[in-house]
């Protein structure tokens, strides 16, 4: 049974989420946060232009880039700021189905919570609510000098 505890150091706030990510990759993508629960953050990510392959799909690294930016800024706010930051040191990730249209939602959870690591799990899903990609990412905890 999953422990539903509440993981963050300081619960991240949408708005200012969204804010931060202006002028950066978040954006460039149309990556947006949409929730925040006890144990997950939720965004979305259009498949339009920006996001898909020359075959009309989502492009498996535009994926990546959407996982990736969930689990960082989620990890980011598992942790005291004032005295470490996250950064990614691994990510894989399975492919499992194409989409060509719409919007893509990605859902990310803690597997491990360290003092020097964290795992994350991110689960992107498309309008039909089925699962086109799983993510697991590891994040090292960095302790500002």
């Amino acid at each position: 049974m999953r422990d539903t505890k509440m993981i963050w150091h300081d619960k991240p706030d949408i708005e200012r989420l969204n804010e931060r990510g202006k002028h950066t990759a978040v954006e460039n993508m149309g990556i947006q946060i949409t929730a925040v629960g006890e144990d997950f953050l939720e965004g979305t990510m259009p498949v339009d232009e920006r996001t898909i392959q020359p075959r009309g799909i989502l492009h498996g690294g535009a994926s990546l880039l959407f996982a990736e930016s969930l689990g960082s800024i989620a990890a980011n706010f598992c942790v005291d700021r004032e005295k470490a930051f996250c950064v990614g040191m691994e990510i894989n990730a399975n492919h499992l189905r194409s989409v060509r249209a719409g919007v893509v939602t990605g859902i990310t959870r803690p597997l491990h919570l360290g003092r020097s690591t964290q795992v994350w799990e991110i689960k992107i899903y498309d309008q039909k609510q089925r699962l086109i990609c799983v993510t697991r990412l590891t994040m090292a905890v960095v302790e500002k000098p």
